[in-house]
């Protein structure tokens, strides 16, 4: 007769700080491309039925300029990363203004380009589906750009007093993550609403 085996228990090993910011992060931005992903089927759906002008070729002009700030932000806080993976805090904090100063154009941009749509061209939330869908959809995305710059703000203020170290670079790389998803996001929302469905 076999010698039956007891097999003890193992305590559970907690999941560490650092995967729980992962896990965390990349299950918000599977959440968050869902909600983007409704969004640009619905312009793409209502694109062309607005029954008003004016419409998006006449109106919209690419946004170059303040889309190349955007992308060259996610290197500058690559650059931030290794800086403070190798505990050199000034040059993250240096690199951490850049991205900060890039995002902060993008979203002046942005602005600038609505206010010339609502007093120039009189496109509004509320002047037709174009309208409708445009706000909502390039809206939704700017209010993601001023989420990740109000955070990435609060760690510059950190950083500055002294209160951000290298072994908090686990917590940086977790806000980045937020920050190449918002860069992403704005390629899909770049390409449909200034090219696909001009």
């Amino acid at each position: 007769m076999a010698a039956s085996t007891l097999t003890v228990p193992q305590p559970e090993i907690p999941m560490s700080l650092h995967l729980r910011g992962r896990v965390g992060m990349w299950s918000m931005i599977v959440a968050e491309s869902a909600i983007f992903t409704i969004f640009v089927v619905a312009y793409l759906y209502y694109s062309g039925k607005s029954l008003s002008g004016p419409t998006p070729r006449e109106v919209l002009e690419v946004p170059i300029f303040i889309s190349i700030c955007l992308f060259s932000s996610s290197f500058t806080i690559v650059m931030g990363e290794k800086a403070i993976h190798r505990g050199n805090i000034k040059l993250f904090t240096v690199w951490l203004f850049a991205t900060i100063a890039l995002g902060a154009i993008f979203v002046i941009g942005s602005f600038r380009e609505w206010y010339r749509l609502i007093y120039e061209h009189g496109v509004t939330i509320s002047s037709s589906l174009f309208g409708t869908t445009f706000y909502s959809l390039v809206g939704l995305h700017l209010s993601h750009v001023i989420v990740g710059l109000t955070m990435l703000s609060l760690v510059l203020i950190f950083s500055l007093l002294g209160s951000v170290k290298q072994e908090h670079a686990e917590r940086i790389g977790v806000l980045a993550l937020y920050w190449h998803f918002v860069d992403t996001v704005w390629v899909v929302v770049l390409s449909v609403v200034y090219f696909i469905a001009r």
